[in-house]
C-alpha cells in the first residue's frame, strides 16, 4: 500500500571536511608548479603522495587529495582496513561537483598564499580518480595546465556534456596490457575518444596490470618536467612581448 503522507529524497545540507596531505620540498621557491595527486577507489592520500613524490620534479609542490566516502575494505590476510572513494552511481553528479570544488580550494588557498603558480597546475589521476580529473578539466579547461591519467576511464558522458569546453593543456594517458578491470578493447576505446578530442595528447601501453609500475613513473616524470621547461619558455616569451599577458 502506498502512503500519501511519506515524502521522498528531502535532503538537509551539511558541512564536512575535505582532507588532503601538503609537500613543499626545501628547494621549491615561492609560486611553484603544483601536482594534484588524486588517488582511486578504495585507496588514500598517503598513497597518492608516494606516488607523487616518485614522479614529481624536486622542487614541485605535492597536494594529496583524499575522497570523502569512507569504507571498509577486505585485505589479503582476511582482515578490513579503512579505503576512500570519490563517488558512485547514486547522485554521482553531487560527487562530481564537490570533487571539483575540492581542487579548485585547494588551488585557491595555496595561490592566495604565494606557495603555488596558478598557471602550472597539473592533475594526477589513478583508476577511479582518471575520469573524474578529465571532468574537471573539460569543465574548467583554464585551470590545469595538464593531466595525467594512468588505468582509467573516460567521461560516460563526454560526447553529451554541454558543459565540457575545449581543453588544449598537456595530456598523457597511461594503462596497461593485462589490467583486471578494463578490456583491451576498453582502454583502445578510451584512448582514440582523447586523442580525437585533444589537440595535445599522448598515450602508452605498459606490460601492467591496474597498476602504476617503475616503467611508468620515470615516463611520467619527464613529461612533468618537459612541461615545465615549455611552460617556462613560454612565461619569458609572454613577459617580454606583453607585460600584461599572462603566460596562460
Amino acid at each position: 500500500m502506498i502512503d500519501q503522507n511519506i515524502q521522498t529524497d528531502l535532503s538537509v545540507t551539511a558541512e564536512i571536511k575535505l582532507y588532503y596531505d601538503l609537500y613543499v620540498p626545501e628547494t621549491a621557491q615561492a609560486n611553484a608548479p603544483l601536482l594534484i595527486s588524486v588517488h582511486g577507489y578504495g585507496a588514500h592520500k598517503r598513497y597518492m603522495m608516494r606516488e607523487a613524490r616518485a614522479v614529481a620534479p624536486d622542487n614541485w609542490i605535492i597536494a594529496s587529495v583524499q575522497g570523502p566516502h569512507q569504507h571498509f575494505r577486505k585485505t589479503a590476510d582476511g582482515s578490513f582496513r579503512i579505503g576512500f572513494g570519490w563517488l558512485t552511481d547514486h547522485n554521482a553528479a553531487e560527487s562530481v561537483a564537490l570533487h571539483h570544488k575540492f581542487l579548485i580550494d585547494v588551488i585557491e588557498k595555496l595561490a592566495g598564499d604565494n606557495v603555488i603558480d596558478r598557471s602550472q597546475v597539473y592533475l594526477f589521476g589513478f583508476s577511479q580518480a582518471c575520469a573524474l580529473n578529465f571532468r574537471f578539466a573539460f569543465t574548467h579547461p583554464d585551470v590545469p595546465a595538464g593531466v595525467i591519467g594512468i588505468c582509467g576511464g573516460v567521461p560516460g558522458d563526454l560526447d553529451s556534456n554541454p558543459v565540457y569546453k575545449p581543453f588544449d593543456a598537456s595530456t598523457f594517458y597511461l594503462y596497461g596490457d593485462d589490467d583486471e578491470f578494463y578490456t583491451q578493447e576498453k582502454f583502445k576505446e578510451f584512448d582514440k575518444k582523447l586523442a580525437d578530442r585533444l589537440p595535445n595528447y599522448q598515450s602508452k601501453q605498459y606490460a601492467a596490470k591496474h597498476e602504476i609500475t617503475e616503467e611508468m613513473r620515470p615516463d611520467i616524470g619527464r613529461f612533468l618536467k618537459r612541461d615545465e621547461e615549455e611552460q617556462g619558455g613560454n612565461a619569458l616569451s609572454a613577459t617580454s612581448a606583453d607585460p600584461q599577458r599572462s603566460p596562460r
